[in-house]
């Protein structure tokens, strides 16, 4: 099979590896969507020699790209009982495998195992940007029979993450919310948000994505190129937002996060790297800030995303703005780099 693979430097390489087989634990899907998520750009982006996202194991052989991975099970080992997969199943993938059996794997949350290097599927092991993805099955999660593949995959990390930081910051319907950048992170939190029944002003560089973000649901919109972001966000609250939402990995976005909440706010950073230097006493402690990280989602909240996505009818295909065929993996990376776009999806391989 066919598989796009991040070179660095801006680079794709299409490149052949064989059919995947399953071990006894694992299972092969058919990939039906794979979608394009921001942080693919830090491993588009990276030098040649750069090691991968976020300090994570590097994988010195060629890796196939994609982390948000949905389709079809074509195939199960033979330790993989019913309950776990079937043949013909719809499913996303929760792209992470830790050591299987510590309390954060055992809860889900296989991304924080401290027992051993956690494989993050399309990016230190091979993920969905081919024909066919094999994955341990207890990765698996259902995917509704109500949901597009193309959702699904939307699920499986951006709009997931999205929900996750939501949850993190207990939004509740009569508060204000301020989410820094709108790409597709940021722009599925202005929707989910706005679902929850909080206000939202939308903060981005791009006056092509303060549109949409209009489009999703944003009461206000800012740009900080144009306007003081924590003054503009004082302005439209009494004197601050109750939570603020970083997605742009930016220190001046995320510094512009923590002073643009109020008083007993809440903060939190969902963008991989970079830094921020703040300015403890006034910043934090004299507002009483609660600052929060949050790193995509475990098992169980994917499921509850997708649920609460189909339960309130909530138009997340309209993230995608390209749909692509694998073979155009080059253009449509050369696109999404410009970060002026919505969402993008493989759909044919």
């Amino acid at each position: 099979m066919k598989g796009a693979v991040f070179m660095g430097e801006r680079e794709i390489a299409f490149m052949e590896f064989p059919d995947p087989t399953p071990g006894p634990d694992e299972v092969v899907v058919e990939m039906k969507a794979s979608g394009m998520c921001g942080s693919d750009l830090h491993q588009y982006r990276r030098p040649k020699a750069g090691a991968a996202v976020g300090g994570l194991p590097v994988n010195p052989n060629p890796v196939i790209g994609g982390h948000e991975p949905c389709g079809v099970v074509a195939a199960v080992g033979s330790a993989v009982n019913e309950r776990q997969a079937r043949v013909g199943a719809r499913v996303m993938v929760h792209h992470y495998k830790g050591c299987a059996t510590c309390a954060h794997c055992r809860s889900g949350w296989s991304q924080l195992c401290q027992e051993v290097p956690v494989t993050v599927y399309g990016n230190n092991d091979h993920g969905g940007h081919a024909r066919y993805l094999k994955v341990p099955a207890f990765t698996l999660v259902p995917l509704p029979e109500e949901m597009s593949f193309e959702v699904g995959a939307a699920v499986s990390c951006g709009t997931g993450t999205a929900y996750q930081a939501l949850r993190r910051l207990k939004l509740a319907g009569n508060e204000t919310i301020a989410i820094f950048g709108q790409g597709p992170v940021g722009l599925s939190a202005t929707q989910l948000a706005s679902a929850m029944g909080a206000r939202v002003i939308a903060l981005d560089v791009s006056p092509e994505r303060l549109a949409r973000a209009k489009e999703f649901g944003a009461s206000e919109t800012v740009n900080p190129r144009s306007n003081d972001p924590v003054g503009a966000i004082k302005d439209l609250t009494r004197g601050g937002a109750d939570c603020t939402l970083d997605t742009s990995s930016q220190p001046a976005g995320r510094l512009a996060a923590i002073r643009g909440t109020k008083v007993w706010g809440t903060t939190c950073f969902v963008g991989e790297r970079n830094e921020v230097t703040i300015d403890v006493s006034p910043d934090m402690l004299r507002k009483e800030l609660t600052i929060v990280a949050s790193w995509t989602f475990s098992w169980a909240i994917q499921q509850e995303c997708a649920e609460f996505i189909v339960d309130r009818r909530i138009p997340v295909e309209h993230l995608f703005t390209h749909r692509w065929t694998l073979d155009e993996a080059v253009e449509a990376y050369r696109l999404f780099d410009t970060q002026t776009t919505g969402k993008g999806v493989f759909v044919s391989f």
